[in-house]
């Protein structure tokens, strides 16, 4: 049964057709010759659609990014929410956090993760504001609910993920070449004194 014009079923489809389309093309353009390289033009170019449609779906070169960005961040998002203990459910909170603050170190340090590498070409407001920066503020404020610390959960998911976004951790392992077993050592101290004190009121009630 052929679909009438105009029906919205079909044009949802177009639509996420076109998206795929123009977010592999640009995915194929990162792959060649890195993230800093690619333009608008080379991207419409590349999955043969004209600019505006691509500045129509994503607004601007950002948008684009992010929603490439998006897609990469899936795949992790369902590890830490779905996935194997300690990053995924089945783990003390206290674990889980650590495990988390310890993945994301060894994803900013592995140059061939892309989330990060393009994550470096997107301004801090952007990326913090995007899908997968506030799924993991909520993560790791969540982590800190269940751990029953107590005090103001959102404004301490900002300070613990402050140690770990790009560009602190880019100036303390590309600056002062910090290793990566010290930023996770250090990492896991941080969550250990944010809990702590929580689980020595609750062992003396």
């Amino acid at each position: 049964m052929s679909q009438a014009p105009g029906d919205p079923t079909a044009e949802r489809a177009d639509a996420a057709r076109n998206r795929a389309r123009l977010l592999e093309a640009a995915a194929r353009l990162v792959a060649d010759g890195g993230a800093g390289q690619v333009t608008m033009h080379e991207v419409a170019q590349e999955a043969g659609v004209g600019k505006g449609t691509l500045f129509r779906r994503f607004g601007d070169r950002n948008g684009l990014l992010l929603a490439l960005v998006g897609d990469i961040e899936a795949e992790f998002h369902d590890a830490y929410t779905c996935g194997p203990p300690p990053l995924g459910p089945g783990a003390p909170a206290r674990d889980r956090l650590t495990a988390f603050g310890c993945a994301l170190i060894g994803r900013i340090a592995d140059g061939a993760d892309l989330g990060p590498v393009l994550g470096r070409q997107i301004p801090c407001d952007r990326r913090h504001a995007s899908d997968h920066g506030l799924a993991f503020h909520h993560h790791v404020a969540s982590l800190l609910r269940e751990a029953g610390v107590e005090g103001d959960h959102d404004m301490l998911a900002h300070a613990l993920l402050a140690f770990v976004n790009l560009e602190t951790m880019d100036y303390l392992l590309n600056e002062r070449q910090d290793t990566q077993a010290r930023l996770r050592r250090t990492w896991a101290d941080l969550v250990r004194r944010v809990t702590e004190a929580d689980e020595r009121r609750t062992a003396a009630e």
